[in-house]
């Protein structure tokens, strides 16, 4: 099976607290909304405490055009994936020796919070030192499921070649998508839940060449779900200012009805129930959609723990967060034979399901 060989996160310059973020967005918007202050509740109701930025939340009040947005997205998605995939392939806590680019066969890059045409892929590769038969399959628009959809992708080129490395890197820059003279009630509550976040992956097949300090999660079955005709549900309304989100209130619960028997099904291809899954490895995308998971997958608190953690220190950075859940749980190096289900929801609307397997 194709394992999860290693995974590193970037931290972010900018650091803002909830209490930080509500007060700037009622500087920015109280003169526009008069039942601001009612709206301004969803801060205190997402489970989070605070979250990374890539740029000082003080540049929100200048105004701000699609075209500067969208360069400095290209500068800095260009930046954190060299940084995050230098961490990943040279990552002592789960690789006995580092890995060089040049063994790399194919990089899987993920995002929705930027365009880039040659892709942000292309122009890692001019920084580091990839070979130039190098297999790029750039993601764009799956948003907060980019990151388990981009395990999958890796997951079936390295069934298809066994002996490759895939590089999965995954950066969300939400942040400079956030819209000062949006006063749409959904606007507000992409405010107060995403930040911005980098992650990569790497993930091989069963003949490559590869050293591990420990038992990793392989790869044991993924799948996807699409629910037809939900565009609406999340994504982006893409106008001359920009990227608006698009977040229907009714997401968890949408979750509550919907994933239950995606999941069920899922498992049971692989003659496996719920109660056989030790760890459940979740994309948060707030409280109320964790909230959602635990009453339609029958989940404890205790097993939703590390993904709620990671939300309340990081925020919903989309794509990269179910990366974050997935390093700690990796870092804390699970019993071999354990089985661990990664999921993560996103625009489409659409479900992404990984089930991996702890071994040696």
């Amino acid at each position: 099976m194709p394992k999860i060989c290693s995974v590193s996160t970037y931290q972010m310059p900018y650091t803002l607290t909830q209490q930080e973020a509500k007060q700037l967005t009622a500087d920015l918007f109280q003169q526009h909304m008069p039942r601001l202050e009612r709206l301004l509740q969803v801060f205190h109701n997402g489970g989070i405490d605070k979250r990374q930025l890539c740029i000082s939340p003080e540049w929100h009040r200048t105004p701000r055009s699609f075209a500067e947005r969208n360069q400095l997205y290209v500068e800095l998605a260009t930046q954190y994936s060299v940084e995050v995939i230098q961490q990943c392939l040279k990552n002592e806590d789960f690789l006995a020796s580092p890995i060089t680019p040049d063994s790399v066969d194919a990089i899987i890059f993920v995002s929705t919070t930027g365009l880039a045409t040659p892709s942000i892929d292309a122009r890692i590769m001019n920084i580091l030192p990839f070979s130039e038969r190098l297999r790029r399959i750039p993601l764009w628009g799956l948003g907060c499921a980019g990151g388990a959809a981009g395990i999958s992708r890796a997951f079936d080129f390295c069934k298809a070649y066994p002996t490759a490395k895939v590089l999965v890197v995954c950066v969300e820059l939400c942040s400079l998508t956030f819209q000062t003279e949006d006063i749409r009630k959904s606007n507000i509550i992409g405010a107060s839940l995403f930040a911005d976040g980098a992650a990569a992956v790497l993930i091989c097949g069963d003949e490559a060449e590869i050293a591990l300090q420990c038992a990793v999660p392989h790869i044991v079955h993924s799948g996807s779900k699409l629910w037809p005709h939900s565009e609406q549900v999340m994504g982006w309304d893409i106008q001359n200012s920009g990227l608006h989100v698009i977040f229907q209130k009714s997401i968890p619960s949408i979750i509550n009805r919907w994933l239950r028997p995606f999941i069920a099904e899922f498992l049971e291809e692989q003659y496996l129930a719920e109660r056989d899954v030790a760890y459940f490895i979740a994309h948060p995308g707030g409280k109320k959609v964790l909230e959602a998971y635990e009453q339609a997958l029958f989940l404890t608190t205790e097993q939703t723990a590390t993904a709620r953690m990671i939300l309340q220190q990081y925020g919903n950075m989309s794509s990269p967060t179910v990366l974050y859940v997935l390093e700690q749980f990796m870092l804390e190096n699970k019993k071999s034979d354990e089985f661990g289900m990664l999921v993560a929801l996103g625009p489409g609307f659409c479900g992404e399901a990984v089930l991996v397997k702890w071994g040696e």
